[in-house]
């Protein structure tokens, strides 16, 4: 089905729409690029597709050109209208929240598998992805997560150990999933220009290591990396059981938590229990 809509420049203007910075908008209006963002996950016709602060709808009406079934949250009350427009030129296909994405469970509004795609707002995107690929239930409930970052996050993401970016965050991401970075976005792309790049980074999860309790990890990484320029017996022996369990997994105690692979740190975790 093709629709024809209005520029999402005259839908902004017609509405009075402005990004808001105490909400962490940026407004993106290049169609092909935000049909290259949509594109990301394959094909999404007749897939359940959840987004996190939509604005004006740029990035919903590309989810839903390509045919997806729409849970957009949003909380600024001035882009409902917009958003409405959008739900009456794909009937059945987008439904709107209006609130926060912080305190909404998307498993339990969709009730079915979704692809997250997203824009997100960037006061919130961290933590949210945080709680998207935390907890022990594996595999998650979401195929793939399409997420846009600023740069430096995104690096943090994907980071290799013994590199600077590298921490929680990285390992969070890929002990259990793929992440890689699907497209960088120039800042000229957004209105207003934020003062960083962003970048695009895709997540599509794998099978956890037998035995690994993603509570035991996040305890672990979080008292080392906490300290990251302490060696690991320094760092880690307020948490029990842990300097035993470096010596069991074959870690030796004077390294510093970067240098720590992912293997090792689900090693690690696995010793500790």
């Amino acid at each position: 089905m093709t629709v024809s809509l209005p520029p999402l420049r005259d839908i902004i203007a017609r509405h009075g729409l402005s990004a808001s910075k105490a909400l962490g908008q940026n407004f993106l209006f290049d169609e092909k690029l935000l049909d290259r963002i949509a594109a990301i996950p394959g094909s999404l016709a007749g897939e359940h597709v959840y987004e996190v602060g939509p604005g004006p709808g740029g990035l919903t009406r590309a989810l839903l050109r390509a045919g997806a079934q729409v849970l957009a949250v949003e909380r600024d009350h001035r882009c409902l209208p917009a958003l409405a427009e959008l739900s009456e030129a794909f009937p059945g296909q987008l439904r709107v929240i209006e609130g926060d994405a912080l305190k909404i469970d998307p498993f339990a509004e969709i009730g079915a598998p979704f692809h997250v795609v997203s824009n997100l707002p960037y006061n919130v995107g961290t933590a949210l992805a945080v709680g998207w690929l935390g907890g022990n239930e594996w595999p998650p409930r979401w195929k793939s997560l399409t997420l846009m970052f600023q740069r430096e996050v995104a690096d943090r993401i994907i980071a290799a150990p013994g590199t600077g970016a590298f921490g929680r965050l990285a390992i969070l991401a890929q002990w259990r999933s793929h992440a890689a970075i699907a497209m960088p976005v120039h800042r000229s792309a957004f209105t207003p220009p934020p003062k960083v790049m962003s970048a695009v980074v895709h997540i599509t999860p794998k099978d956890a290591p037998a035995d690994v309790k993603m509570s035991v990890l996040e305890n672990l990484t979080g008292a080392a990396f906490g300290q990251r320029r302490k060696m690991l017996r320094q760092s880690l022996k307020g948490v029990a059981g842990a300097l035993e369990a470096l010596s069991a997994a074959g870690i030796a105690e004077d390294r510093r938590p970067e240098t720590v692979t992912i293997s090792e740190w689900c090693a690690l975790a696995k010793e500790v229990g």
